[in-house]
């Protein structure tokens, strides 16, 4: 990753941000290629790091107890990389496609720069639609079926599914209830996930019971927590898009009328952002106890020769570093925007 797609990355982003008057159309529109190549090739990297310890494959066990990867190819084409990349990088599209939308908004609220919140507008929606439904179907789908076939525990957890069940049903909302191994005030859709995952209306499906406790995740309801608002924002995404792609299509999307879905646009920007950090989180938390899937836990991972407090401080210069870069984002994408596209390049 580091010397093939950040390089990439490196090289061409100053090229596409500050380069539109000082190189040709071609040279610019090559710059924004090879950007995106850079960035979805550092994305296939990380993610078949993760898919390793999620699903580990080409490696062997030594003498000494140490793993070793004996095959390369088998990793970077690991099984597990197929509906992970799909879906990790298709959210990246929702949350760029969310973006475009929303700025498009703000312009058409604003009634300032109304070409451009026209484009803005059309694209963003279009996209957003069409990666939407892409996120929930097929890659969000497979992603599921994935995590129940090679992790039936996490996947048992993730439905708060505590006891295995016949025609399993799908939950809707609900509590975990740790104490009771049960969900409370729950709202199903009858035999929904044994249809889901096995394609049949009485399918068995494993619950946390057909597993020792000791092998449970960590930590049960924050799994099942981030997996469900995952897919509570997954489904308001498809909802707000279809309806503003219908009215896109019926030429009203711009219409006076229709400004308050403008605004639950504009304001659900940041949105797929708290959706992807949500997935990441189910992830990982289903991951655990493992470090890396039954090869060896979390707690196995950690050195006796590191002090806590080096943890500690090396943890929070990370949190500052990341809260002051994403503060400085905020306040030049504020102002960027505040400008607008033509007093942008102008000032370029």
């Amino acid at each position: 990753e580091g010397s093939i797609a950040f390089f990439l990355e490196a090289s061409f982003l100053g090229m596409l941000l500050y380069g539109e008057k000082r190189f040709s159309p071609r040279v610019h529109l090559f710059a924004a290629v090879m950007l995106f190549l850079g960035s979805w090739a550092s994305a296939f990297f990380i993610i078949v790091t993760n898919a390793w310890m999620q699903h580990p494959v080409g490696y062997e066990v030594l003498a000494d107890g140490t793993v070793s990867i004996s095959s390369l190819w088998e990793v970077l084409t690991n099984p597990w990389i197929k509906w992970q990349y799909a879906h990790t990088v298709n959210g990246a599209v929702v949350t760029a496609s969310f973006v475009m939308a929303g700025v498009g908004a703000y312009y058409q609220l604003a009634g300032k720069h109304l070409e451009f919140a026209k484009t803005f507008l059309r694209t963003g929606v279009v996209v957003a639609a069409v990666a939407s439904v892409i996120q929930a179907f097929p890659t969000g789908h497979e992603n599921a079926r994935q995590v129940f076939e090679e992790q039936p525990i996490t996947g048992a957890a993730m439905e708060g599914l505590f006891k295995s069940e016949r025609g399993a049903g799908l939950l809707l909302v609900g509590q975990p209830n740790m104490e009771t191994l049960q969900i409370d005030n729950p709202l199903y859709i009858p035999n929904m996930l044994s249809i889901l995952l096995y394609d049949q209306l009485y399918a068995e499906v494993e619950g946390l019971d057909a597993f020792p406790r000791e092998e449970w995740p960590t930590n049960v309801p924050q799994l099942y927590y981030s997996y469900h608002i995952m897919i509570l924002l997954g489904s308001f995404f498809l909802a707000l898009m279809g309806a503003s792609l219908l009215l896109l299509w019926r030429g009203q999307i711009f219409h006076e009328r229709w400004r308050g879905l403008l605004w639950i646009m504009l304001l659900s920007t940041p949105l797929p952002v708290l959706a992807n950090i949500a997935g990441w989180h189910t992830a990982e938390l289903g991951r655990q106890p493992w470090l890396v899937h039954g090869l060896f836990k979390t707690v196995d991972g950690i050195s006796p020769l590191v002090h806590s407090g080096n943890v500690l401080l090396t943890l929070i210069g990370f949190i500052g570093m990341y809260t002051l870069l994403g503060l400085l984002y905020c306040l030049f994408f504020g102002r960027i925007v505040g400008a607008g596209p033509v007093s942008s390049l102008e000032a370029d």
